[in-house]
């Protein structure tokens, strides 16, 4: 059996330690997943509403326990912590509400039958294999639909999140959830093929890296089964005009180095037009040079470490070879900071060749970059043409009509105008290209790992038969 430890990317320095499973723990896992299945699906929908409600309130009433967790796991400032538990109260809360609604059959015209219908069936274990950045949320917007369905999960979390990756497992069965319905169990990446290609698990939905995004789909793929794949994204955040520049700028640098930087959806391209291109770079040369850099309980920090000293480096070094190659220009930090934990400057690139690693990659960091663009037919071109990603994009503009007819040539999954980054329960959520597929919240989360069950009713049998295509 190997062990990991919790390592404080605040301090630098290691914390509790934990135990992985072994391989031959897999079957006991996914037996119990399975049977729990078997009972959980048979619930009424107000058992599972009940469920839902009540983690709601045990997430509310512990947040100020559950914010302190990941704030030693991966870094996050407690204001931020406390608001992605809100996000997640607001989940549960928001299924648990719209349940039946979510739940009730897809009638469908009877076309020579007494009545068609489509019922939404759950199809058994699901595994997910979550991220550290968001390490509640990204759970919850799994977790809460597919519980509502009826289907019971294996949660395979990032090796940094051991607490609040427990926590979530510990809430759900406090709230009533039968046993071995949700499991979190502490694995490896490379232990979860084993388990992805397991006859027992009927769907994986990642969110994570391109490489494992790609694994996961390639066994899934072979074995038949549905995969759901979140990864990363490059969004573009395109500024038409410069009327209430001030306030754009704030917002684009407060969503930019929200979570320090560490979110897949936040803007990391800021494409702005020619004729005020001068004033954005001033502009923001001096909000992010006056950032003040903390541990996660620093009331006073505007944003705190990274999730670790070895994402740090790497973005610290991406950063100084593209520098050094003629790629950008480093206008504002780009340095790691000279103190224990996983800091790092705040940061401002120019000149950046869109083409190069920093202009079509996603950098996972506090790291802005800033292009001109002599038109919006221009700003389309960076937006769309320098990046494989799809997540999400925003145009900013006080012309609506121009503003949306630039929006609606996006290639993302999500395109705001006039805002940005927005995360509801409400909305679905997910991309294109590099950045995956499927969708999550809303009726797609409870869909996306459904049997779509088609049925017909007819009177008798001279009532229906194959059809001539057939």
């Amino acid at each position: 059996m190997s062990t990991f430890a919790l390592e404080n990317p605040s301090t630098g320095k290691t914390e509790d330690q934990f135990d992985r499973i072994d391989d031959a723990d897999r079957d006991k896992i996914l037996d119990q997943s399975t049977e729990a299945y078997k009972q959980w699906k048979e619930t009424s929908i107000e058992e599972r509403v009940n469920v839902l409600n009540k983690v709601a309130d045990l997430y509310e009433e512990r947040s100020d326990e559950l914010a302190s967790y990941i704030g030693r796991e991966m870094g996050k400032l407690t204001r931020w912590a406390q608001g992605e538990i809100q996000i997640v109260v607001n989940i549960y809360r928001w299924y648990a509400e719209h349940a039946y609604e979510l739940l009730q059959d897809t009638e469908l015209p009877r076309q020579g039958a007494i009545r068609t219908f489509v019922r939404h069936d759950p199809m058994g274990p699901i595994l997910g294999i979550m991220p550290w950045n968001f390490p509640y949320y990204q759970v919850a917007r799994w977790a809460a639909p597919n519980l509502l369905l009826g289907n019971s999960l294996v949660l395979k979390h990032a090796s940094i999140c051991p607490l609040s990756s427990q926590a979530c497992q510990d809430l759900l069965e406090e709230a009533g959830l039968p046993k071995g319905v949700f499991i979190n169990m502490y694995a490896s990446g490379s232990q979860m093929d084993a388990f992805v290609a397991d006859k027992r698990i009927k769907g994986v939905s990642l969110t994570g890296s391109e490489a494992a995004g790609a694994a996961v789909a390639k066994t899934a793929g072979e074995h038949y089964k549905k995969s759901l794949l979140e990864l990363g994204g490059n969004d573009p955040f395109i500024v038409l005009d410069d009327n209430n520049l001030d306030a754009v700028l704030d917002n684009f640098v407060k969503i930019r180095m929200y979570n320090t930087g560490q979110a897949c959806n936040a803007p990391k391209r800021l494409i702005v037009m020619e004729s005020f291109y001068d004033k954005v770079v001033s502009g923001l040369e001096e909000r992010i040079s006056k950032m003040t850099v903390g541990p996660w309980d620093d009331e006073k920090a505007d944003i705190g470490p990274l999730s670790s000293i070895d994402a740090r480096d790497g973005i610290v070094e991406r950063l100084d070879k593209a520098a050094k190659e003629g790629k950008a220009t480093i206008k504002v930090g780009g340095h790691a900071l000279d103190r224990d934990g996983a800091y790092m400057e705040p940061t401002l690139l120019t000149d950046v060749d869109p083409a190069s690693d920093v202009g079509c990659n996603e950098i996972f960091g506090p790291v802005a970059i800033v292009y001109p663009a002599k038109d919006a037919d221009e700003a389309v071109h960076i937006a769309n043409d320098y990046s494989d990603y799809g997540l999400s994009g925003s145009v900013w503009g006080s012309d609506l009509d121009k503003a949306w007819e630039v929006a609606s040539q996006l290639k993302d999954g999500m395109t705001f105008v006039n805002e940005s980054s927005v995360t509801e329960a409400g909305l679905p959520f997910g991309g294109v290209g590099r950045s995956g597929y499927g969708r999550e919240m809303e009726r797609w989360g409870v869909k996306e790992f459904a049997n779509e069950h088609l049925f017909r009713i007819s009177e008798g049998p001279n009532g229906g038969g194959l059809s001539p295509a057939m």
